[in-house]
């Protein structure tokens, strides 16, 4: 029997479960308890008259890259369900999603579970970031004869050799698509050698994505707390990075007493174990969560909260972006770049190779290796704002003349919405 008829066996046999999972997942902070429903397929909302585009990104990353094209599709008088699979991802699109735009949690890979979800919204076309590709999701949407698109679209090496090792199911998965808009050639190339019919390449998405909003009153309250002090932030750190960060900051601060280090896990939940690390070194460190402000006694400030990195960019002089000093791939560090941060990173960003490239070529951004050339470089640029702010426009500047993808995919896409209007009237 065929791979994929498998596993739409298995699926259907594990669907008494689901329920049970889920509550599990709540739990532990990673599904919404109040809206379990929605992974099930049951829709919390109407669906609106009208063309409807959908748009999927997996997680935090993928929903936002998606941002630039909502806006796009808004103007053009199209109403837009946005799914991802986190409760980051879904707060954090709460606060930023357009109106006319409006999000559910994607239904589990079971049949039953995505063909409710369909019946209910049914969708006039559907656009996935990167390769975000379940076999159910796409198996209804093909049968039911929505075009899928796929934005932003990137898949690995180690990926696609996986895939090949199957023939028979990728070319069945990836057949599928409709259009695949790659963000480089390499990656257009590798989906057209696992089957995707068309594929052509539109540019990353994430440098279209505008900076993070923040209110002006709180960014005046965030420094007016920090004052005249220096302040350098690590942000989206992953176990592990925070004792290198700590390292560094206790480093610098011998030549920079006043030094201020704010901390933004990836994880917010995170906050009091990285809090703890701190003060058992004998710093004195603060939780966001716990409404602390960054006040002069604070060394170390642990912004545990979701969705304010935009405050964190605008009040930082130097950031590191994390999951890169141990082995992880890096961080999208594009929002830095926008607001004028100076940014280092580590050695390990394999999953961003090509924009910290473009970062590193314009001297927007430079690698460090370990703890003590972290605090090297970092207290360099404190210590020298001239400089600091020419990096930071050096980066802003990269990353502006690299923006330009939602254009070209919504000029990749024009046939299809042109159906749909023709089809409507």
């Amino acid at each position: 029997m065929p791979i994929l008829a498998l596993y739409r066996l298995a699926t259907i046999a594990l669907t008494p479960l689901a329920r049970p999972l889920l509550a599990i997942r709540a739990r532990q902070g990673k599904e919404d308890p109040a809206r379990l429903n929605e992974r099930l397929g049951f829709a919390s909302l109407p669906r609106p008259a009208g063309r409807l585009v959908w748009l999927h990104g997996a997680s935090l990353g993928e929903s936002l890259s998606l941002l630039p094209l909502i806006d796009r599709f808004i103007q053009r008088g199209v109403e837009v369900l946005v799914t991802s699979g986190t409760v980051t991802s879904a707060r954090l699109l709460a606060a930023r999603l357009p109106a006319g735009a409006f999000h559910q949690f994607l239904p589990l890979d079971a049949p039953r579970f995505v063909e409710r979800f369909l019946d209910h919204w049914r969708p006039d076309l559907a656009l996935f970031a990167e390769s975000e590709l379940w076999p159910n999701i796409v198996a209804s949407i093909h049968k039911r004869r929505a075009p899928l698109v796929l934005v932003n679209a990137r898949i690995s090496t180690a990926s696609a050799e996986r895939w090949r090792r199957a023939p028979g199911v990728g070319a069945s998965l990836f057949g599928k698509i409709d259009l695949c808009l790659a963000q480089d050639p390499e990656n257009a190339a590798r989906f057209l050698g696992l089957g995707a019919p068309r594929a052509r390449v539109a540019g990353n998405l994430k440098f279209d994505v505008p900076p993070p909003p923040i209110e002006a009153a709180q960014l005046a309250g965030f420094k007016g707390a920090i004052g005249a002090r220096p302040v350098f932030a690590a942000v989206s750190t992953h176990p592990g990075e925070e004792a290198f960060i700590l390292d560094a900051h206790q480093e610098m601060a011998r030549q920079m007493p006043a030094l201020l280090t704010v901390i933004a896990p990836r994880h917010p939940e995170r906050g009091a174990e990285i809090a703890g690390l701190a003060r058992s070194r004998g710093l004195n460190a603060v939780q966001r969560s716990a409404g602390a402000q960054p006040q002069r006694d604070a060394q170390i400030y642990v912004a545990d909260t979701v969705g304010e990195l935009g405050l964190i960019f605008r009040s930082a002089e130097v950031v590191f972006m994390g999951r890169s000093l141990a082995p992880g791939g890096g961080h999208n560090p594009i929002e830095a770049a926008k607001l004028g941060c100076a940014i280092l990173h580590g050695p390990s960003v394999e999953d961003f190779a090509d924009v910290y490239a473009e970062l590193n070529a314009a001297k927007g951004a430079a690698r460090v290796s370990d703890a003590p050339g972290l605090a090297r470089a970092a207290l360099y640029l404190l210590s020298q704002p001239a400089r600091t702010r020419k990096m930071g426009r050096a980066g802003a500047e990269a990353v502006e003349r690299l923006g330009g993808a939602s254009q070209e995919i919504m000029t990749a896409i024009e046939p299809y919405l042109a159906q749909l209007a023709a089809a409507r009237q």
